[in-house]
């Protein structure tokens, strides 16, 4: 096993199918570079935007011809990862396709043949680890995916991890979790003590591993509501205006689309000819829409299990006081992508948001398009998005405030005269988010997406535990049970990784030694001078190796072969001092030896170059990092050129080379020119070298960390 382990899952939405690589280090190797601080926190994963590929349309469209999903479907999905997962990795690189709302909605039959169809294809074209057919490719749940949610949200905000910078009161410090896709939202929190005690039934027990093998234990309440999505959402909508108006009107007055907007029942713009066909007029009347959108919520539902939000679904009081929430897909895009064009760090604002969405929508539809064709909203608006937008905002509006609760901040908060958005940044920038909802994409340049919390509980299960801790994954949250009978592990076979390297297995650590090999000799475009820099060390360490008297002896006759006079020594900025039949380079002038040892400078660049996997998402590459304080939209890379980016609370393994042992640039060349002396010298001192080799990397480390 090398240095670092792969993940590759498939997230198979109702629209398309997105493919996520995921890289994390060897929990040996983790354990043995990090220092104290970092021993009790998880495993680190990496991700960029040119990892991750999406085709179209879902699986689920499969479901009648399962026996075409392999090549008209997975197949760019799983060439793209096995692009991106070295070879001699494949083997030991999970792979796991979850479906989610699309999928639930096929027939039992058509949905057993259309994944067991999923997982041979990928078992006969591929080499990843698929142990388990019914583990690794199935159909999970709502509140699964809500949990999966909570995980990366927490995960990425440094809930985990750092607990004492979000400290949110009575010892509470993690994050809720919202959703909303086309067809379900879900929503996932860990109610304060009282209401945790009170509905403990009616959470979910979650087990995770630190670096340390220590476990963490967490109970969470998840949630999902079917039918509650946006696009699920408006069908209903449409079906209560066609109620309200009868069969026999043709024109259907929709105050949720803007003035003047003509379009059919199902969205589309109304076909030439078919004018009298039943279709909607939008009116352009936001406030109306509220109104209208309102009893799609159902609160009048009975409520079988007090309390219940909306549909008549239980759920544990939320005590906004230590339960803040983030918000992402539908969230984040009907609150960002056009009302929040210049302000997409801006806290959310209840006052404000209903503002400029009335504005908007209140339009008539040819000012609209007009503002579209000169981008007035940015590229990403479309005749689409505008169409769809006064709808999705009402929903979203409903939902929050009156289905969830969500306080109106800007109407309801207050903040002694302040602006209370303003406000808001500036606490969040001390201690996370702690206004009640902030809507997010990314956080420190990585999306938060599920299928990082999947990953993240992987990883964190191959883990070694350290003793009497419990398995990693979760299950029904059953007092007195230690593990209950619906625990879910994550999946995978479980590696015997040693505690420390010094302890690895003689294929593990062949396997660590070839890791920095094999980047230099496979096919790339860093093949040639990485060739050339094994070459150059490879002399320096053979001219090094063979001794003062040779050396001289060597010199002199290359001297005599080109016609050059005889050598005379001459004192510069080091000199030597004899110790037995060695010398040993005592550096008088650091200046003079850091030019000498710019010669043999192991840094090779890193490159930055991006896909475009993700529409939603800016040019940057994701560390998984967890943040310790305010989470911004953009990675902070502390460390220009290495590639090594991560959030500040990670410091000491992406943010800072000097946290993987690397130290200046010119020291690692000085060591290549002294150490190999050093180690001939029986019984020296390494405490009198002038230049001390780093504890946690080797010559041929810092040759795989440089070219990687």
């Amino acid at each position: 096993m090398g240095t670092w382990r792969y993940g590759v899952i498939l997230d198979a939405g109702s629209s398309g199918t997105r493919v996520y690589v995921y890289k994390w280090l060897n929990p040996a190797r983790a354990r043995k570079d990090a220092i104290p601080e970092q021993l009790h926190t998880l495993p680190e994963l990496v991700t960029k935007k040119k990892w991750t590929l999406k085709t179209h349309p879902g699986v689920s469209t499969f479901g009648t011809n399962p026996s075409e999903v392999g090549e008209k479907h997975l197949a760019p999905l799983l060439n793209h990862a096995l692009s991106h997962v070295p070879v001699d990795a494949v083997a030991d690189t999970p792979f796991f396709l979850l479906a989610t709302a699309g999928m639930r909605l096929l027939p039992e039959h058509q949905r057993a043949r259309l994944l067991q169809e999923i997982c041979s294809y990928t078992r006969e074209t591929t080499k990843f680890q698929l142990p388990d057919c019914d583990l690794h490719v199935q159909v999970i749940p709502g509140e699964t995916e809500g949990l999966y949610g909570w995980i990366a949200a927490n995960y990425l905000l440094g809930g985990f991890d750092n607990p004492q910078d979000h400290d949110h009161g009575k010892g509470h410090h993690t994050y809720g979790f919202l959703d909303m896709g086309g067809a379900s939202a879900q929503i996932a929190f860990a109610p304060n003590a009282t209401e945790a005690e009170k509905h403990a039934n009616d959470l979910k027990l979650l087990r995770l591993r630190t670096i340390d093998g220590v476990g963490e234990e967490y109970k969470v309440f998840v949630t999902t509501w079917l039918g509650y999505g946006a696009n699920e959402a408006r069908r209903r909508y449409i079906t209560a205006l066609q109620d309200a108006v009868g069969e026999s009107s043709k024109e259907l007055p929709d105050p949720c689309l803007p003035s003047g907007l003509h379009l059919t029942l199902a969205g589309k713009p109304v076909p030439a000819g078919h004018e009298n066909d039943p279709h909607l007029l939008g009116t352009g009347k936001f406030k109306e829409c509220l109104s209208q959108t309102y009893p799609l919520l159902e609160k009048d539902k009975p409520c079988l299990d007090e309390p219940c939000l909306v549909g008549g679904t239980h759920v544990p009081a939320i005590d906004f006081d230590v339960n803040h929430f983030v918000g992402v897909s539908e969230y984040w895009h009907t609150t960002h992508e056009i009302f929040e064009m210049d302000h997409l760090d801006k806290a959310y604002d209840f006052k404000t948001y209903q503002s400029r969405v009335s504005e908007f929508c209140s339009q008539p539809w040819e000012d609209i398009e007009a503002g579209i064709k000169s981008m007035k909203w940015g590229k990403k608006v479309d005749e689409t998005t505008a169409e769809e937008v006064c709808f999705k905002a009402s929903w979203l509006i409903n939902m929050l405030h009156d289905g969830i609760g969500i306080p109106r901040v800007g109407l309801e908060m207050k903040s002694g005269g302040k602006n209370t958005t303003q406000h808001l940044i500036s606490s969040a920038k001390s201690k996370g988010f702690l206004d009640p909802f902030q809507a997010i994409n990314k956080i420190e340049g990585t999306e938060v997406s599920w299928t990082l919390g999947k990953m993240v509980l992987y990883a964190s299960s191959q883990v070694p535990p350290a003793e009497d801790t419990m398995a990693v994954g979760f299950g029904s949250n059953t007092p007195g049970v230690a593990t209950p009978t619906d625990f879910q592990y994550p999946g995978g076979k479980q590696f015997d990784t040693p505690d420390d390297l010094t302890n690895m297995t003689p294929d593990a650590e062949v396997a660590d030694q070839q890791d920095w090999h094999d980047k230099l000799f496979q096919d790339s475009p860093k093949r040639v001078p990485g060739f050339l820099l094994f070459l150059l060390i490879l002399a320096v360490a053979t001219f090094l190796i063979l001794g003062r008297e040779r050396r001289n002896a060597l010199y002199t006759k290359l001297r005599s072969i080109f016609g050059l006079g005889p050598c005379r020594r001459k004192r510069g900025p080091t000199s030597t001092a004899r110790f037995g039949k060695y010398d040993r380079v005592v550096v008088d002038d650091p200046e003079a030896a850091v030019s000498s040892a710019n010669e043999f400078e192991l840094q090779a660049p890193y490159p930055h170059d991006f896909d475009s996997g993700d529409e939603h998402s800016d040019d940057t590459e994701g560390t998984a990092g967890k943040a310790s304080g305010w989470a911004t939209p953009t990675l902070h890379n502390t460390t220009p050129g290495t590639g090594l980016e991560s959030s500040p609370s990670k410091r000491g393994y992406f943010g800072d080379a000097s946290g993987l042992g690397l130290g200046p640039a010119w020291t690692a060349g000085l060591m290549s020119r002294v150490d190999s002396r050093e180690r001939l010298v029986p019984g020296r001192s390494r405490n009198a070298s002038p230049t001390r080799r780093s504890p946690n990397l080797g010559l041929g480390s810092f040759v795989k960390e440089s070219v990687d």
